[in-house]
C-alpha cells in the first residue's frame, strides 16, 4: 500500500487504498473484454461515462499506461478531447446491469448515474470515478491518434467498422490506482 503525503500526489479517496500499478492482480483480458469497464472523462459538474469492452494496459515509454478506444460518434469522445485526465473503473459482477445500461444509452439523452444508481465522485485528478468500483485507474492523457484503416494489416478488422467510424486511441499514463477496501466481518 502507498501512503499519501500530500495533495500533489493525489488525495486519498474514501473507501479505497492506493496501490502500485504493478500490484494489480486482474487478468487484463478478462478485465477489459470479459468484465468490461467504465471510461469517464470530464468533471463532476459535466462528465460522461461509457462502457468499454476494448482496451489494454501495460508499459509505454517506461510509464504505466492504459489504452482506450472511442468512436467519434460517442458522447464521451468530446469529453475526452477536452479533458487532460480520465478514469477507468472496474466493477464486480453485481454491477453488470449498470455497465450494460451505460454501454447502450447515451449521456446525451439520460443521466446514466441516476438511471443505474452508480455514485459519481471527484477523483484526485479532477475527473470522475464511481464509488461502487472495485478498482479505479486515474489517468492523464499523454497521446492520442485516430485509427487509420489503410494501416490495418488484417483486412478482417475493417468488419468492425461498417459505418467507417474509426476509433480514436487515447493513451493515458496511470498516475494512481485505487483498490476498494475489503469489508472485514
Amino acid at each position: 500500500m502507498i501512503k499519501e503525503k500530500s495533495t500533489a500526489q493525489g488525495r486519498p479517496i474514501a473507501g479505497f487504498r492506493r496501490i502500485r500499478p504493478e500490484a494489480i492482480k486482474d487478468n487484463p483480458f478478462q478485465a477489459m473484454e470479459g468484465d468490461w469497464f467504465l471510461l469517464t472523462a470530464g468533471t463532476l459538474q459535466s462528465y460522461n461515462t461509457m462502457t468499454c469492452g476494448w482496451g489494454a494496459w501495460g508499459v509505454l515509454w517506461s510509464r504505466p499506461a492504459v489504452f482506450v478506444f472511442v468512436r467519434p460518434t460517442r458522447h464521451t469522445y468530446g469529453f475526452l478531447n477536452k479533458s487532460d485526465a480520465f478514469t477507468v473503473c472496474f466493477f464486480s459482477k453485481k454491477y453488470r446491469k449498470a455497465l450494460q445500461f451505460c454501454g447502450t444509452h447515451s449521456g446525451r439523452d439520460c443521466d446514466k448515474a441516476k438511471e443505474t444508481g452508480l455514485t459519481p465522485a471527484r477523483a484526485s485528478n479532477g475527473s470522475v470515478y464511481f464509488q461502487e468500483a472495485r478498482l479505479v485507474l486515474e489517468c492523464r492523457k499523454i497521446y492520442q491518434q485516430d485509427l487509420a484503416p489503410e494501416l490495418f494489416l488484417d483486412p478482417g478488422i475493417e468488419k468492425c467498422y461498417p459505418q467507417k467510424d474509426y476509433h480514436r486511441m487515447y493513451v493515458g499514463q496511470v498516475e494512481r490506482v485505487w483498490k476498494k477496501n475489503q469489508i472485514r466481518r
